[in-house]
This record gives structure tokens, sequence and C-alpha cells, in this order.
């Protein structure tokens, strides 16, 4: 499972690998010892000292952990061998999690990555449990230890594999339906439709057991239901904006935040046009300059604050005009992933749009981008919230476009543009 979202406190480094706990890991690791606790009392064929059950509970929470810290390098070391570098590992409340800069390439080396981690709590469960078989003459604490380690790695491995995002079996799915569709969306979208249906089937299954006095067991099984419809939405929300902003071109988002001045117009008039447009926008409007019906260029504000007032009018705007390739820019054919990757690389956040024939067509920010994706998914803005957008220069509603394409990038859909 991946979670950009998940920070910690770094403990160790483990091949180069980040181990980081999460806050949430400390009170999983309190309900734990206190579950083991209790087995250890049990076990136990005379009462023991409190102190002793519950420092005996500990170790097989911690023991429990450091569990699934090898199911997590698992996948970290497969992942490794692969090509993909590993960012982190967090120890968090629902497990661990590893946190990779890319997906795999292929779905062979994705699938290989998402069996490794069960496979590591298999292969943690047999030996637990035999040694576990082996010490039933001798020990019955050290039993009961080995029995409950053993039970919850099989667990682990079995609840793991179950066919849907985020768990392994999800990634397993997609990386199988990757490979014979050919389509790592379409991997995707039935893992996750599988994830989301996983997860309505725990949430009832565990009220069930709720209602039937089951108490932990079936509240434990309504959070992982929770947490995974919560994965779903999440993924889903991700799959359709990725979708959006692949289909749509740049020539469907882009405005037209420029002027026009003739290269014989004087500084005057530059200065009049910019007393005319003067709003609260963060960035001004470009102005681009014309001679005999050709752009050759635009000129910025830079004439009007160098020279004195009265010679303006004894100076004309095509004696400071500047190249348009200065302009950040892209073509109108452009996907809107292209865009938004473009505008974050501006200090200004505009782009100028050229057509096919390399002239002007129009001008793109994140107000115009983000506009029209929303737009895209049925939402209109009322013009109040654009302008407010519009003066800060950033996307309406804060929607977190360019995280989505990192998360495109990140996923091998599409290519980080030079």
């Amino acid at each position: 499972m991946e979670d950009k979202s998940l920070e910690g406190w770094e403990l160790i480094r483990i091949k180069g690998i980040p181990l980081l706990v999460h806050p949430s890991w400390f009170l999983i690791l309190i309900l734990f010892t206190w579950t083991a606790q209790g087995q250890v009392s049990n076990a136990a064929q005379t009462p023991l000292p409190i102190w002793f059950s519950w420092g005996l509970g500990f170790i097989t929470a911690l023991l429990l952990f450091l569990s699934v810290l090898l199911h997590e390098l698992g996948h970290s070391l497969v992942a490794l061998r692969e090509g993909v570098k590993v960012r982190s590992i967090t120890l968090f409340l629902l497990g661990g999690v590893a946190r990779v800069d890319k997906e795999c390439s292929t779905p062979m080396g994705a699938l290989r990555v998402a069996v490794a981690g069960p496979l590591v709590s298999l292969f943690l469960a047999i030996g637990f449990l035999q040694l576990a078989n082996s010490a039933g003459g001798t020990s019955p604490l050290l039993q009961n230890l080995l029995t409950q380690l053993g039970s919850l790695n099989l667990v682990l491995a079995l609840f793991n594999l179950l066919p849907g995002l985020p768990l392994d079996g999800g990634l397993i799915l997609k990386a199988l339906v990757w490979k014979f569709t050919g389509s790592q969306r379409k991997g995707v979208q039935v893992a996750n439709n599988a994830g989301r249906f996983l997860s309505i089937f725990s949430i009832f299954l565990g009220v069930w057991i709720c209602l039937k006095g089951g108490g932990f067991s079936g509240f434990w099984l309504i959070v992982l239901g929770w947490f995974g419809l919560a994965a779903s939405r999440s993924q889903t929300q991700m799959i359709l904006l990725q979708q959006i902003l692949t289909e749509l071109k740049v020539l469907q988002a882009c405005g037209r935040a420029y002027r026009v001045l003739e290269a014989d117009d004087t500084l005057t008039r530059l200065s009049k046009l910019r007393i005319a447009s003067t709003d609260d926008k963060r960035v001004p409007e470009w102005v681009l300059v014309c001679k005999s019906g050709r752009w050759i260029g635009y000129i910025n504000d830079q004439p009007l604050k160098d020279l004195p007032v009265q010679n303006w009018d004894n100076y004309f705007v095509g004696d400071f005009v500047r190249p348009l390739s200065e302009l950040p820019s892209i073509g109108e054919k452009a996907p809107l992933w292209e865009a938004v990757f473009a505008l974050e690389k501006t200090n200004q956040g505009r782009l100028l749009v050229f057509n096919l024939a390399g002239l002007p067509a129009g001008t793109l920010d994140r107000i115009d981008l983000g506009e029209a994706v929303l737009k895209k998914l049925g939402m209109k803005l009322p013009p109040s919230f654009l302008d407010a957008a519009r003066n800060q220069n950033v996307y309406p509603l804060g929607i977190a476009l360019p995280e989505v394409v990192e998360s495109m990038i990140s996923a091998g859909l599409v290519k980080r543009p030079d």
C-alpha cells in the first residue's frame, strides 16, 4: 500500500530506506499489548506477576510489528530490484505502508513487488507455527507467544491477499488485469471497484458481529472497511481527474489574458492601456506587439519605469519589443496534464498558447485550467470564486492538480516532460 499523507518519526534506515513511526502506531501498539497480555495470562498454568504478563504482551506486540516491518521490507527490496526508489516505510494504525517514487513500469514487475509482502508473512507464519509445535512440551508461554505470532502473520498474509485496493491483493489484481488487457488504468479501475465491494462487505460484517456481541473484532472490521471506502473514494477521484487531464486539450481551457499594441504606438499608449486594465490581479496581462499584421514580440513595463513620463511620446513600443520565446508557452493541442506541469515551472503562473501555425492563440493560467476541469466534473463556480482564485493565482477550490499529475508520472501513465 502507498499513502503519501503519512508522516512520522524516523527510527532507523534499512538499506537506505527510512523507517518511520506514525503517532497512530502507539495506539495500536497499546491495544495489541493489552490483547496479548490477556492471552499470556490465560495460557499460564499458574498466576503470573502483572509486570511479567504485560511485559510479555508488549514483547509479543513488538514482534508482531517487526513482522509487519518485514512484510513491507519484502515489498521494498523487490521494488529496489525492479529499479524503483523506496522513499520510506511507515508503521501506523492499520499496519505498514511503503512510499515509492514511482510504480513499476511493467505489469510483471508490479506483480512481483505486490506478491513479495504476503510471501514474507506466509514464511513467517509457517516458521513461527513450526517453532510453536516444537516448543509445546517445554514452555506453554513460549508456545503461546509463537502461536500468536504465527497466527497473526497468517492473518496478515491472507488479509492482504484479498483482491481489492489498497491491499496487496488489489495490487496483484491490478497487475494481472494490466498484463492481460495492456491497460494500467483498467487494472486500477477493476482493483479499485473490488476494493470498494470488500470495504462495504467488511462494514456490514463488522456491524453484524457487533450486534452478535463480537465487540472488538466487529469494531475492527468496521474501521478497516471505513478506511477502505475512504481509500477507494480517493482513488476514484484520482482516476477521474487523471482521465480528464489526459483527454482535455489546452485549446479547450485557454482564455485570453493579453492585450495587443502596434509597434508604432508610443509608450504613452502603453501607459494608458495599463491604467485602463488595472485591477487586483496578481499577474498583469501580457502586452503582445504586432507590426503590419505580424506578431513580432511583447513588451513589459520596464521602459515606463526607466524613462521620464514627459519623454513617453517620443518613444515607440517597437523600440523595446522582446521576443515571444521569452514567455512560457505551450501548444493548443497539448493535454492539460502537460499544462499543469508547465504552469508549476513558471514564476508567473501563466502560459502563452500557440496554435498549430505557431501564432498566439490565447493564454492559460491556473484558473482557466481549474475551471475547465471542474466544469468537466459537472461543477460550475460562481464568478466571485473564480475572481478570488485569480487574484491569488491559485487553482479554484484549492484543487490539487499538480499532485494529480505527479501521481500520473509516478504510476507510469505519462512520462515527465523534459
